[in-house]
């Protein structure tokens, strides 16, 4: 068994594409609409082909009773992030950087053994870049 899908909410999917292929560097895997002007959106690592994250609006499946509470903690930043595992994550931190994302925190070593740096994407979500410290340096 292994991961093939995950999904993201999203406030904006335009904002989130061109955040996720143009500053982060993924791939476009699939950007279709379908029945009802539904978008099916995902990107992914160059790395990780079998892999899609899909960036998806509030809506169906989730029950319309679930909107607006989804809405408001995807504005306050309160959903789960994605961490991506890179080579250099300072190089990684700065290219990031320069694209004008929201900086959560700076590069800093963790004592669980890797060295991260995290931002917002557009919609709020947590992103963090991590490298093994050993790979660092």
């Amino acid at each position: 068994m292994k991961l093939s899908h995950t999904f993201m909410f999203v406030h904006d999917q335009d904002a989130a594409l061109k955040f996720y292929r143009d500053v982060v560097g993924l791939e476009v895997r699939t950007d279709e609409t379908v029945e009802n002007e539904y978008r099916w959106l995902t990107v992914g690592p160059a790395g990780q082909p079998e892999l899609e994250i899909g960036l998806s609006l509030i809506g169906p499946p989730v029950p319309p009773t679930d909107h607006e509470a989804l809405h408001a903690l995807l504005a306050k930043g309160s959903l789960q992030g994605i961490i991506f595992e890179v080579d250099d994550v300072d190089a990684k931190f700065e290219s990031v950087r320069a694209a004008g994302a929201e900086v959560m925190q700076e590069p800093i070593d963790q004592f669980y053994g890797v060295r991260d740096c995290a931002f917002r994407d557009p919609s709020g979500n947590m992103i963090r870049f991590s490298s093994a410290r050993s790979a660092q340096r």
